[in-house]
């Protein structure tokens, strides 16, 4: 159940943490609230379930990484996870994540890398699918045409629960 303070908390994330050297500090000094209780409350909710995940949100195009290719691999089912494993380790590749294939997507394997160009997220698929020896794997790379908004979690607060 939540009380009051959570609601307020899970009011005060939804736009993001602030841009500071300790967010958790400055939420609870806008709610009147220790910082060690915001994480803790946090926590909480996260254990709870009622938050999945906290992450970051990279407005990449605003650093200047103008090209982002998703590009799908066909990687055989035994060597997906391993695959997918050492993808992860290259720091161009800024997702990589398994899905179920479809009849008509024979895809499985997911990765997106952000450059500056096309010419670099091209380089840099290159030298991925050479370091990895997966030369022979069928892929598609998928360029992005637009830029949507990106943005965190919504949560509905307006039914009293405590």
């Amino acid at each position: 159940m939540l009380d009051n303070s959570d609601r307020r908390l899970l009011a005060s994330i939804q736009q993001g943490l602030p841009l500071c050297s300790r967010p958790y500090a400055e939420i609870g000094q806008r709610l009147g609230l220790p910082e060690t209780e915001v994480i803790n409350r946090l926590s909480a909710l996260n254990q709870q379930g009622l938050i999945k995940r906290m992450g970051v949100i990279v407005k990449h195009r605003s650093l200047g990484y103008q090209a982002n290719a998703m590009v799908v691999w066909n990687i055989p089912d035994a060597e997906v996870t391993t695959v997918g494993q050492q993808m992860s380790t290259f720091p161009f590749v800024n997702l990589c994540y398994q899905r179920p294939r479809h009849p008509d997507w024979p895809y499985n394997l997911y990765c997106m890398i952000h450059g500056k160009d096309r010419e670099t997220v091209l380089t840099q698929l290159e030298q991925l699918t050479q370091t990895l020896n997966l030369t022979h794997i069928a892929k598609t790379v998928l360029f992005s045409r637009r830029c949507f908004k990106q943005q965190g979690a919504r949560y509905r607060l307006t039914h009293q629960e405590s």
